[in-house]
C-alpha cells in the first residue's frame, strides 16, 4: 500500500486510535477508523465451543445475531481462514492473532466497490489482521471481550486453567501446533504447552489425576514447574526432575500427573520425548495413521518413581503428530462404548485429507468426540495436532 491509499490511511489511523482505547470501545474504534472508506463493519469473536460467531456490541448499533460457525458462509471463512465474499457484496474475512483464529470482520462495502478487487481485500484483510492483534492484547484489560466469547457460566476451575495456556494456534514457515480442549467451561486436570526457541519446538500435554479445582491446581503446578526449568535452559531430564519436586513438595496423597514432553528439532524432524503414563502420540505420514510413539516410557510425575531413557523418532515432510488426553480414546457413548484409538485415527485421516486447517482438523475431531458421548461423560478431552509441513503452516494464515 501507498502512503495516500485510503486503506492505509485507515489501518494508520486506528493504530493511534488504538494505544488508549478501552476494551469495550474497540469496535467503535474500527467503525471510527474506516468511516472515510464508506464501509460498515462489525467484528466477530468465534465463542469458547467454537459453535457460533458472536458479534462484539457497539453503542448506537443494534446486535446482530450471532452466525454458525457450521453451514453457513461465514462460518466457512473462519474455518478455512479465508475471505469470503457473499452475493450481497458483504466481504467476511479471517480475524486472526498471528494465526490463531479469533473470529471474523463482516465488511460491508459501498455500492459500486467490487468485493474481488484485490486492493479492497488486502485493505480488509490489513484492518482485520490489525483488529485481531488489538482483540488479543486488550482482552487483558476488562472483561467484555471474554464475556461476548461465552454463552455461559465457567468454572473455577476452567477459569484458571484458561489464564495458563498458551494460544490456541501456532505457526511458523515449517511447522504448525494447534490444540483444543473440552469441555470448555469445565475442563480441569488436562492442560497443554508449546515454545519454539533456537529452531528447537517444545511440546506438553498434561492431565492431572482427579477432576475439577483439585486437578486444575495438580496441573497448574505441573506446569509452571516445566516452564521454570525450561526458561531456564533445563532439557527434557531437567523438566521431568522440576515437575516430580514441585509436585512432591506440595502434596504426598500420592496424587500424580500423566504427560508426554516432546522436543522436536524444526530443521531436521528429529524427536526426543518422555511419556510418563500417558496415551501414546499418533503418528501420521502421507495422510495415514503409521504408527503410535511408543518409547521413553515413564511412571506418571509425582509418585518419584525410577524412570527410562527417552524416546526418539524422526518426522518426514508433511507428517502429523496427533497427542491426545485418555478423555479422547475413553470418551462413551450411552451404551457404555468407548471412543477407541482406531475411530481416532480414522477421523484424523479423513479430516487430514481434506487438506484443513489444523485448528479445524481438530474443532472436527473434538465434536465428533462430543457427539458420541452426548451427556454420558465430562470427562476432559484434549488434543494438540502439530503439522510438520510448510503447506500445512500456511494454511492457518488468512
Amino acid at each position: 500500500m501507498s502512503a495516500v491509499d485510503p486503506w492505509y490511511r485507515a489501518l494508520a489511523d486506528l493504530v493511534s486510535r488504538s494505544h488508549r482505547v478501552p476494551p469495550d470501545a474497540l469496535p467503535a474504534a474500527v467503525t471510527a477508523a474506516v468511516r472515510e472508506l464508506g464501509v460498515a463493519v462489525t467484528i466477530y469473536v468465534a465463542d469458547v465451543e467454537q459453535e457460533l460467531l458472536r458479534p462484539l456490541p457497539e453503542p448506537g448499533r443494534p446486535l446482530p445475531e450471532p452466525l454458525p460457525i457450521d453451514a453457513s458462509l461465514p462460518g466457512r471463512a473462519y474455518t478455512e481462514v479465508r475471505a469470503r465474499a457473499g452475493q450481497d457484496g458483504r466481504l467476511w474475512v479471517p480475524v486472526v492473532d498471528g494465526t490463531e483464529r479469533l473470529g471474523l470482520l463482516e465488511v460491508g462495502l459501498p455500492v459500486g466497490a467490487d468485493p474481488d478487487d484485490p486492493a479492497v481485500r488486502d485493505g480488509c484483510r490489513a484492518i482485520a489482521g490489525l483488529v485481531g492483534h488489538l482483540v488479543a492484547s486488550k482482552s487483558a484489560y476488562g472483561d467484555g471481550l471474554q464475556r461476548a466469547k461465552r454463552s455461559g457460566p465457567m468454572a473455577v476451575s476452567a477459569e484458571l486453567l484458561w489464564q495458563l495456556l498458551p494460544p490456541l494456534t501456532f505457526a511458523v514457515d515449517t511447522v504448525a501446533v494447534s490444540a483444543i480442549l473440552e469441555p470448555c467451561y469445565e475442563v480441569g486436570g488436562d492442560a497443554f504447552d508449546y515454545a519454539l526457541d533456537g529452531g528447537r519446538l517444545a511440546l506438553a500435554v498434561l492431565d492431572g489425576v482427579g477432576r475439577g479445582l483439585p486437578a486444575t491446581l495438580t496441573t497448574a503446578v505441573a506446569l509452571t514447574a516445566l516452564r521454570a526449568a525450561r526458561r531456564t535452559g533445563g532439557g527434557l531430564a531437567e523438566q521431568i526432575a522440576a515437575m516430580e519436586a514441585a509436585l512432591r513438595s506440595q502434596w504426598r496423597d500420592g496424587r500424580f500427573v500423566t504427560a508426554v514432553l516432546a522436543e522436536i528439532e524444526v530443521d531436521t524432524g528429529r524427536i526426543r520425548y518422555v511419556n510418563a503414563g500417558h496415551p501414546a502420540p499418533v503418528l501420521l505420514r502421507r495422510g495415514r495413521a503409521v504408527r503410535a510413539l511408543t518409547g521413553g516410557r515413564r511412571p506418571p510425575l509425582g509418585l518419584n518413581l525410577p524412570a527410562g531413557e527417552p524416546g526418539e523418532a524422526r518426522l518426514e515432510p508433511e507428517d502429523r503428530l496427533l497427542l491426545y488426553t485418555d478423555g479422547v480414546t475413553e470418551a462413551r457413548d450411552a451404551g457404555g462404548e468407548m471412543f477407541g484409538l482406531p475411530r481416532l485415527a480414522d477421523l484424523a485421516e479423513r479430516h487430514i485429507g481434506s487438506e484443513l486447517p489444523a485448528p479445524e482438523t481438530l474443532r472436527r475431531l473434538s465434536r465428533a468426540v462430543a457427539e458420541y458421548r452426548g451427556t454420558a461423560s465430562r470427562d476432559d478431552a484434549t488434543m494438540v495436532l502439530v503439522e510438520w509441513s510448510g503447506a500445512a503452516a500456511a494454511r492457518v494464515q488468512p
